[in-house]
């Protein structure tokens, strides 16, 4: 089907089309041109990766625009947010405006309602639809990408629920649902009253085999040598073989600790491949990546992409894993090696795919992948326009394994997806807020919505469904978030206080009994165990010998949590206040200032996962003090949870709580400007220029930009000298620059400047 067919489209976007050089659309774009979807009829788009589901997703979303709509765009991912928001703003072009929203789970975001295109991931919008947003009412395109992830236990029921009731929202909504090949994809149809796009068909081929000996075995019964040179290891032979033709690789393997080590042995096998131009490229890059953090990880990570190789996981700060996206799809990188969260969406294609690790540890042993967790990483080998086919390549160990990883995976049908939306958590949360946003006011109507969702197309025995709901309206009576009168639900205050914060009772739960039993004012450390006992919070796991260090701080300290502790008989419950207690020391040390490598490796995690457990502390702190508010625990509770979140949202003393309050002032660049003797806002406004110079490093516009933030009328730095700084304070701050070396902790520290962060409940 040409483009100039398609109907409904704006001739705008058929203008830039044909810029771009696409004249003609692929198969499963025709098919879905002609299944209505850019007539407003729903329509679920299950095909292969790169096979075209984004421009699926455009024409609907700018056909209902040019019709007086408003579009949205459903992501799993923040970072696939920030992609697709990015690659949408060429529409700005033509007159349609694009938002982009992720973070901050309390607001409507009413700044939306001037966007054509909205971008968001599924937690943000089910947020918007629980705190009333007005705007929801003129979307008239919602496209659900990645849509088989309604089978993910954490991230599916909310996908799940917020696309019944944004149907329930607006009578005559299209639903545009884009899929990986699944097994049901029919099922995903019948729920969303939707046409099927079913298809196989790719741009370029994928050649999918498994690596055994000396020979790549594919599909087809071809045969290629791949022989791996004295020492090498099979992936390193394969990224060889695939750089010896000009092309990439991503290797997936299975925990952090093995995508580090593998990127180290990829180096050596990359560097000999890099012109000159391409070298020194890595190695500017590699500066870059040293700056984002102080990490021994951050460093690790430099030294492998200095060589052109890299590693990729949840570990790594965000800024980490985009530079090092950016610089494999530009090609910078050459070898990717990374645990599965890369192949969760983000556009990172490469010639080759090799799945060294096919099992994961589980708990109770290794078990097998999924075998759609494996077609999604497979599905990243090839690039139209870049590469003339992709390959996906297994390793096996033995004959047995090459027949068996060709049974389950190369020649398997993927799962059929499942809806998790009756597991416990996420019931008691999504109920909750069905009858706090009013969707709902009574057990029957509860009933009737839920029969809107995938779990009721699947569920055989309606019996179940209702049997899980009393129990889970039972456990929000019980815990004062609704009342019951006969077959009649309401929220209580609390309850909608819990829905708006974007709770799991449960934590709620947990965050009010704890602040119920405070003592006068609650220390930051107990604060930090009350919120990291939540379920919203993942602990730290207990390592060998954290038993003995931890049960003998439980004891030192316990007068200083909330709540009643278990015994130390109670082995469950006690390991489980352990395992809080480790994660809210890391909170204590992030909040006294400790440096970032010192504690990444004192708690054997990676930048990353610091500042996801600080974001996800201060968002539950945040949560806490509107519960205290919401209660009236008195004030001691509230200044003191109030204090613990500006802690470990700046991770300073404090002390330095004032000087944080100024922006630009990080951690780093409050506590040189306190021992310079500058100890609050005010200080700012009146001290010597010369000593706010000299604790600031002698950057001079650094000090300008601080000083008129702070409220000081005459900021500039001309003629001021840090030569007219008493020599302490001089030889204080030169000290201090050079122990720093350049990287910042918390990015308010960085050279231009830092960014506002919003808390979020992580990336995985």
């Amino acid at each position: 089907m040409k483009v100039a067919d398609v109907p409904n489209l704006p001739d705008a976007f058929r203008e830039q089309l044909h810029d771009d050089g696409i004249e003609e659309l692929y198969p499963p774009q025709a098919e879905a041109v002609e299944a209505g979807v850019t007539r407003g009829e729903n329509v679920v788009a299950s095909v292969p990766t790169a096979s075209g589901k984004t421009l699926v997703a455009q024409m609907a979303m700018l056909s209902r625009v040019a019709e007086g709509g408003t579009a949205l765009y459903i992501v799993p991912l923040r970072a696939l947010a920030s992609e697709k928001a990015e690659e949408f703003r060429a529409f700005e072009a033509f007159g349609v405006d694009v938002g982009v929203s992720t973070g901050n789970y309390e607001g409507t975001s009413e700044w939306l309602a001037e966007k054509d295109v909205v971008v968001a991931t599924s937690e943000k919008v089910d947020s918007l639809v629980r705190n009333n947003a007005s705007w929801l009412g003129n979307v008239s395109c919602v496209v659900a990408d990645e849509v088989h992830l309604v089978d993910d236990r954490e991230r599916g029921p909310t996908l799940e629920v917020t696309l019944a009731k944004l149907r329930q929202l607006t009578s005559d909504l299209q639903v545009v649902a884009l899929s990986a090949t699944v097994g049901n994809a029919e099922v995903v149809a019948e729920w969303l009253d939707a046409e099927l796009v079913d298809s196989d068909w790719r741009p370029i081929e994928l050649k999918k085999g498994v690596h055994y000996g000396s020979a790549l075995h594919f599909e087809d019964d071809d045969q290629v040598e791949v022989r791996p040179r004295s020492g090498e290891k099979p992936e390193a032979a394969l990224v060889r073989d695939a750089l010896e033709d000009g092309g990439s690789s991503l290797v997936f393997v299975n925990s952090r600790r093995n995508a580090e080590a593998a990127a180290r042995r990829l180096g050596d096998t990359v560097k000999p491949f890099l012109t000159d131009d391409e070298q020194a490229r890595c190695e500017e890059l590699a500066a870059e990546i040293r700056d984002v953090s102080d990490t021994e990880t951050s460093d690790d990570l430099a030294d492998a992409v200095a060589n052109g190789a890299a590693f990729h996981h949840a570990g790594l700060a965000s800024e980490h894993r985009s530079l090092v996206e950016d610089a494999f799809r530009d090609r910078t990188l050459k070898a990717v090696s990374a645990t599965p969260t890369l192949a969760a969406g983000v556009n990172t294609p490469a010639r080759r795919v090799v799945v060294r690790d096919w099992q994961r540890y589980t708990g109770s042993g290794m078990e097998p992948l999924p075998v759609l967790e494996v077609h999604q990483m497979m599905g990243r080998a090839g690039r139209p326009g870049l590469d003339p086919y992709g390959e996906a390549v297994l390793l096996a160990k033995s004959h047995e394994d090459l027949d068996v990883l060709f049974e389950d995976y190369v020649e398997a049908d993927p799962e059929e997806l499942r809806s998790k939306l009756v597991a416990e958590p996420a019931l008691r949360m999504h109920v909750l807020s069905t009858v706090a946003s009013g969707f709902a006011r009574s057990r029957t109507a509860l009933v009737e919505f839920l029969r809107e969702t995938l779990y009721a197309v699947q569920e055989e025995d309606p019996a179940r469904l209702e049997s899980l709901l009393d129990d889970v309206i039972r456990y929000l009576e019980q815990n004062d978030f609704v009342t019951r009168d006969g077959d009649e639900l309401a929220a209580t205050g609390l309850g909608h206080t819990v829905s708006r914060l974007y709770l799991d009772p449960m934590s709620a739960a947990a965050i009010v009994d704890g602040l119920k039993a405070a003592d006068g004012k609650p220390s930051a450390l107990g604060l930090y165990q009350l919120v990291s006992r939540t379920p919203d919070m993942y602990q730290l796991y207990l390592k060998s010998g954290d038993r003995e260090q931890y049960t003998e701080e439980f004891y030192e300290r316990e007068q200083e949590f909330l709540g009643a502790a278990p015994s130390e008989f109670e082995d469950a419950r006690f390991e489980d206040w352990l395992s809080a207690l480790k994660t809210a020391r890391l909170m204590e040390d992030w909040a006294s200032e400790l440096d970032e490598d010192t504690i990444t490796t004192r708690y054997g995690v990676g930048p990353g996962d610091v500042r996801g457990k600080t974001e996800t502390a201060e968002w539950l702190l945040g949560a806490a003090e509107s519960l205290a508010t919401e209660l009236d625990l008195g004030g001691d509770v509230v200044v003191g949870v109030r204090e613990a979140r500006k802690r470990v949202q700046d991770g300073v003393r404090e002390e330095l709580l004032d000087l944080v309050g100024v922006r630009e002032v990080g951690r780093k660049r409050a506590r040189r400007l306190f021992d310079a003797g500058i100890e609050t806002r005010a200080d700012l406004r009146e001290a010597p220029k010369a000593t706010v110079l000299a604790a600031l490093g002698g950057k001079e516009k650094t000090a300008e930009t601080i000083l008129e933030n702070a409220g000081r009328q005459d900021a500039s730095m001309s003629d001021v000298s840090v030569d007219d700084a008493p020599d302490e304070v001089a030889a204080a701050a030169a000290s201090s620059a050079g122990s720093a070396g350049g990287a910042s902790d918390d990015g308010g520290d960085a050279e231009d400047g830092d960014d506002d962060q919003q808390a979020s409940l992580g990336d995985f």
